[in-house]
């Protein structure tokens, strides 16, 4: 029988002097690998911590039902729906889904719209809503889901399956508004590579921002980084690295660099800068030796939406990269849109990011 080698054997000091400190920290070292795999696990186990009730204005698309079967099965967080209970309990029966445990109401419910109309009607005050029209404007389930989240009924919002990204998200601009310390709502996307995440933003909804909106959306994309597992290096991306390049284009990013340092000097942030310096170490040594973001970039803030959304889809496409999102960022409570081509895995993940969201 061989003897079991413990911390105290006496040959270990023996061994340790012999290698090289360099070689044995490698080993003492957790692996940072993240496959798409290991972060969707990772994201199940968190939105587990803290269980949190996430609202679906959509009970009447199946890829919908079905992920809300999924979430409530694996114990991810808490579903409400909203529509006619019967219904939406036959069709997901009939169709083998299990929405037992979800919560069901009628947006009709005297108990809810009592409270939601006066409300809604002075959050809209300034622009002449009245109570009538607040009532009207709360037969749009996505408006009426918006205010469940606005009053503490439901922890975040998913829609968008069957819905526009303006018809999401606009109710959340108007009832939720921005947090305190942005000016903006942004997005990213959480690029799954094979062996790491990288974020993207603004791909969805941001067309020209300004230095200073590119700047809040920096600091944003930061906190999403943070939150879900990534230790953000910045990278504000231009056709030009450092001062290579001269323009218009090129100015905005650099006051946005500066104006995202200002706002968190703690950030890792590099502007401008070309894609290939911040991602490849080679260019990196190359075009910007001094810089600690340049080829270790994970966080890449695209000058417009143009630029966001063609990069995005371009490496999803090209690459088979798991893109999830877009994950809205800036509100004071979370409300995120889904691509009306999603997949039910797509629809799981929005659900799962919204919950751990809803925790901090």
């Amino acid at each position: 029988m061989r003897e079991e080698i413990t911390a105290d054997h006496p040959e270990v000091p023996v061994f340790t002097d012999r290698i090289d400190e360099s070689i044995l920290e490698v080993f003492k070292q957790k692996p940072t690998i993240r496959t798409p795999l290991v972060f969707q696990s990772e994201l199940m186990e968190r939105a587990r911590v803290q269980r949190r009730r996430i609202v679906l204005p959509e009970a009447d698309d199946d890829r919908v039902l079905q992920a809300a079967s999924i979430i409530l099965t694996n114990d991810v967080s808490d579903i409400v729906f909203i529509g006619d209970e019967k219904t939406i309990r036959e069709r997901a029966n009939n169709r083998g889904y299990n929405i037992d445990d979800a919560l069901i109401v009628d947006p009709a419910d005297p108990a809810y719209l009592s409270r939601y109309v006066p409300e809604l009607a002075r959050l809209r005050a300034k622009k002449g809503m009245t109570e009538e029209q607040a009532a009207e404007k709360l037969k749009d389930l996505s408006y009426f889901a918006t205010m469940m989240v606005h009053m503490g009924d439901a922890d975040g919002m998913v829609s968008g399956a069957n819905h526009t990204t303006a018809e999401t998200i606009i109710p959340s601009f108007q009832i939720i508004k921005t947090k305190p310390d942005t000016s903006i709502v942004s997005s990213v996307f959480l690029m799954l590579m094979a062996d790491r995440v990288l974020v993207y933003g603004d791909c969805a909804v941001n067309t020209n921002p300004t230095p200073a909106q590119l700047a809040d959306i920096t600091v944003s994309s930061a906190e999403t980084a943070i939150q879900f597992g990534v230790d953000p290096r910045i990278a504000l991306l231009s056709y030009s690295s450092g001062a290579s390049g001269t323009g218009a284009d090129v100015e905005a990013v650099v006051e946005a660099t500066r104006l995202a340092r200002e706002k968190n000097p703690d950030l890792l942030i590099e502007g401008p800068i070309q894609y290939d310096a911040a991602v490849d170490p080679n260019v990196a040594r190359k075009k910007m030796p001094d810089s600690p973001v340049a080829g270790r970039a994970n966080v890449f803030i695209f000058p417009s939406l143009n630029a966001g959304n063609i990069g995005y889809k371009a490496v999803q496409r090209s690459s088979g990269v798991v893109a999830v999102g877009p994950i809205l960022q800036g509100l004071n409570k979370p409300v995120n849109d889904l691509s009306r081509g999603a997949l039910v895995d797509d629809i799981v993940n929005t659900i799962a990011i919204t919950a751990v969201q809803a925790q901090n």
